[in-house]
């Protein structure tokens, strides 16, 4: 492969697997380069760790804001709807609005809702432990980060299937399988969700001014910035961010990373043997085969990256698998190793935009992790997993597993 075959724009190459040889390629050759885009400006591609790291860090000169956080310019007329998404601000703005839900994501919040995250997982592997085989992803992966995400903001029972359909279509916008009514047509599909998800948000709205609860949807209600309540779109847009955020990534790095693990059948008999090790293997998961391929910047004056001139306005893009597997930092590092240490990986991101759910992420992920190696211990793939059509989210949209059939705890307790 050379420079000129790079095509990170190309999402069928996504739909087999992580394009890994290119990402390899251009930290080798072309750490800051530069990729055409048909109908639009073209982009700078940013492939090495340091690199990553630094424009994530000075948010001042990378924006976030300026034209969204997606590749594709948004039309002007959606920008004003896109800025209000916090994944979308700069600072002061982005921080004033962090601070309203950083209360709700602490260590001690955590800490006491293990027990419930512990008794979620139980009940999931119970509900298809008897049969030996399932498709992981929606029967193991999926319902844990859904249920916590929904009891967080407050989602009833009887809504919280609703949620999780809109959220596959936002993020499976490029997958004709997730948005069929609008196969080719992702950003119309998109545009259409997040309408029918801002008009759920105002439901819930009404649901919490009506019945307050001690839940994340009342405390935004009832939160203020700079001495003003939120505005109906301002809470509509936060919980499309929790909804998405909350719900999709952590979906993905629990099947990514079981999936790992079935591929490297000795990486699991070292975490079967030495389940003490679960924290370490979760955060090679996510090193590994973080959620999210990339997030875009736009360069608010001219500047440099390596020696290469960007100019104001240009897009820069920050590829997070190819960060991960940076040779610099990770030894051996396309090898899948539970006992990596250290293991300082983006999968979160870092500086103004780090993951603000890591710590709940983590709490599922340890949780689910250690449930599934202890119960279903010779977990193996059925079928070869069918991914997401997405250069976007590292996603895998079905994968058959079997296993072996055993009791349930309500079963063997009867």
């Amino acid at each position: 492969m050379q420079l000129r075959d790079v095509n990170l724009l190309d999402i069928h190459r996504f739909e087999h697997s992580t394009p890994h040889d290119q990402f390899a390629l251009l930290r080798r050759e072309a750490p800051v380069h530069w990729h055409t885009e048909p109908g639009g400006a073209g982009f700078w591609n940013l492939t090495k760790y340091a690199d990553v790291r630094h424009v994530s860090k000075r948010p001042e000169l990378f924006s976030s804001q300026r034209q969204g956080t997606m590749i594709k310019d948004p039309a002007p007329q959606d920008l004003p709807l896109i800025q209000t998404i916090m994944l979308n601000m700069d600072p002061p703005q982005h921080r004033r609005f962090r601070a309203l839900v950083n209360k709700a994501f602490t260590p001690r919040i955590m800490h006491n809702l293990a027990p419930a995250v512990d008794a979620m997982v139980a009940r999931i592997i119970d509900a298809v432990i008897e049969r030996g085989e399932c498709d992981f992803v929606n029967e193991i992966a999926a319902p844990l980060p859904m249920e916590v995400i929904c009891e967080l903001i407050g989602v009833p029972q009887e809504d919280r299937q609703r949620i999780f359909e809109l959220g596959n279509r936002m993020i499976g916008v490029d997958d004709p399988e997730l948005s069929p009514e609008t196969a080719g047509l992702g950003s119309h599909d998109y545009q259409t969700a997040s309408v029918e998800m801002f008009m759920y948000a105002a439901k819930l709205a009404d649901l919490c001014r009506q019945n307050p609860a001690d839940n994340l949807g009342t405390a935004l209600l009832n939160a203020e910035v700079d001495g003003n309540r939120l505005s109906e779109l301002e809470f509509n847009s936060f919980f499309l961010l929790l909804a998405i955020a909350g719900n999709e990534t952590t979906r993905t790095v629990t099947t990514n990373g079981m999936l790992a693990l079935m591929q490297n059948p000795e990486q699991f008999q070292i975490l079967r043997e030495r389940p003490e090790l679960v924290p370490s293997a979760v955060e090679e998961m996510i090193r590994y085969a973080p959620p999210v391929h990339h997030f875009r910047r736009t360069a608010t004056a001219d500047t440099e990256i390596r020696g290469v001139r960007i100019r104001e306005n240009d897009k820069v893009v920050l590829w997070y698998p190819s960060a991960n597997r940076d040779e610099e930092v990770f030894p051996n590092a396309d090898a899948f190793d539970v006992r990596r240490s250290p293991n300082e990986h983006l999968g979160f991101g870092i500086g103004e935009h780090f993951c603000l759910g890591a710590n709940l992420a983590r709490l599922e992920l340890h949780s689910i992790v250690r449930g599934l190696v202890r119960r279903l211990p010779d977990l193996e793939l059925a079928a070869a997993p069918r991914r997401l059509r997405s250069n976007f989210i590292n996603g895998v949209k079905e994968m058959r597993v079997r296993f072996t059939p055993q009791r349930s705890r309500e079963a063997a307790v009867a």
